[in-house]
């Protein structure tokens, strides 16, 4: 648990667990009382409240205004997700 930091929006941080597509890897999307985080591996996006989100996050993988922000090799930016086509 990270204490006395504060997040901003597009932070990669990593969580304890990993997602079910095998990636720890979260982008913070959403601030507030809830946090909604975008997985970095498959895009799935979740919300959950802060408190949950400070007991599960295990650190800070880049700050979204650092110079230096390079981004995972596994990121799917969200244009290029697979969608279904229903027609």
């Amino acid at each position: 648990m990270i204490k006395n930091f504060t997040f901003a929006l597009a932070d990669t941080v990593e969580m304890k667990k990993p997602h079910a597509c095998q990636t720890n890897n979260w982008e913070v999307m959403r601030l507030g009382a809830d946090i909604r985080l975008k997985c970095m591996g498959c895009g799935h996006v979740v919300m959950m409240p802060r408190a949950d989100f400070n007991k599960k996050v295990k650190k800070l993988l880049a700050k979204a205004n650092d110079p230096v922000n390079q981004k995972s090799d596994f990121y799917v930016p969200k244009e290029e997700i697979a969608r279904p086509n229903f027609s």
